[in-house]
């Protein structure tokens, strides 16, 4: 017997939907929204937008300007983040992802597999003018990021993991978009250490990546991204070289949560 749409649990299930479709609305836009604004970007309809906002706002996750009537996140998520952060070991994390970064002048990210995404949950921007951000938050495709990669090659059998991922779109003309191929490029990477994503998300962009490993398993991934020109073929080795070591030092101040997520998120069934 298939359960009803109307049934309580489907339609709780929805509601947190909606809600995080709101919030992640607000995320994603740099000023604050009207509920009209909301609706048309939600493609939720005005009735259901409004009563939604307000009762994000009754719980601080949302706030609302008493003069524009317009919303934006909330104080409650600022509390939330710092509490997450915290229990994540992301606090512990941050300063070492610093120092990675003062020590080759590029940006840092680190990652988290969400099905088949990498989640950035920390970044450290370069000091170089010339650089490529990917800030906290971002979500990007397993197959054209080095973090990805290294998720996928030290969890499981390869196999299982690539035949478990969606489509392998192509982002530009360097993307690996054949299965066989993607399996054979995490083959080397669990052979050397490391992933290279050599412009294959974004032209002129290279990034270099390694895991972090908690008993032999990819529990997150750290990467080292910039441009082509700085980042180059000679200076990879001596890069990976300074990831592992970051790496080694970051896994046991990474919280239990993150490896329990990551795991999950890792299982194709």
């Amino acid at each position: 017997m298939t359960e009803s749409m109307s049934s309580p649990s489907r339609t709780g299930a929805q509601a947190v939907e909606r809600a995080l479709t709101v919030l992640r609305a607000l995320e994603d836009s740099e000023d604050p929204l009207g509920v009209t604004e909301l609706a048309r970007q939600t493609e939720l309809t005005l009735s259901t937008a409004h009563r939604l906002a307000k009762t994000l706002t009754e719980s601080g996750l949302l706030a609302q300007d008493p003069i524009t009537e317009r919303y934006q996140l909330g104080p409650t998520l600022v509390a939330l983040g710092e509490k997450a952060a915290q229990r994540l070991g992301y606090d512990r994390v941050l300063p070492l992802l610093r120092e990675l970064s003062a020590a080759t002048g590029e940006s840092i990210n680190l990652g988290i597999r969400t099905g088949n995404d990498v989640h950035v949950a920390l970044h450290v921007p370069s000091p170089q003018p010339l650089r490529f951000d990917q800030p906290a938050g971002t979500a990007v495709p397993l197959h054209v990021s080095a973090m990805g990669k290294c998720l996928l090659a030290h969890v499981g059998e390869i196999d299982d993991q690539v035949d478990g991922l969606g489509n392998l779109t192509r982002v530009t003309d360097r993307s690996i978009t054949q299965r066989n191929k993607l399996k054979a490029e995490l083959e080397l990477v669990r052979q050397r250490g490391w992933a290279l994503n050599d412009e294959e998300r974004n032209p002129g962009v290279r990034a270099i990546a390694v895991p972090v490993l908690r008993d032999g398993t990819a529990v997150a991934a750290i990467a080292v991204q910039g441009p082509t020109i700085r980042l180059t073929e000679d200076r990879l080795d001596d890069i990976a070289a300074q990831l592992r070591s970051t790496a080694q030092t970051v896994a046991p101040g990474l919280g239990r949560k993150v490896i329990d997520q990551t795991v999950s998120e890792s299982d194709p069934t």
